[in-house]
């Protein structure tokens, strides 16, 4: 790969990251409960919480409630941190 694309890549790949940590924060078992990214958060996180609102899994561009896509969302985050988690077999 060329440098920039590389570069690219990983900066994609820090941009989920980041959006995969914001998810992590809401609790998947309630509708009622949400969550707010202040300004002075990482800039990091800010930028995640306003690209899980552009693609329409969150209410507010800082954080607020899921909608229902973003609970789907949520819940795969959480099977996914469960299988992580997981201890391996020997």
């Amino acid at each position: 790969l060329h440098v920039r694309s590389r570069r690219q890549r990983q900066m994609c790949i820090r941009d989920r990251i980041a959006e995969l940590e914001v998810l992590s924060l809401f609790k998947h078992d309630s509708s009622q409960e949400g969550i707010k990214i202040h300004k002075n958060a990482s800039p990091a996180l800010v930028a995640a919480a306003q690209r899980l609102h552009e693609k329409g899994l969150t209410d507010q561009r800082d954080g607020g409630y899921l909608t229902s896509l973003g609970h789907d969302a949520v819940e795969s985050v959480q099977l996914l941190q469960n299988i992580l988690k997981a201890p391996q077999p020997a």
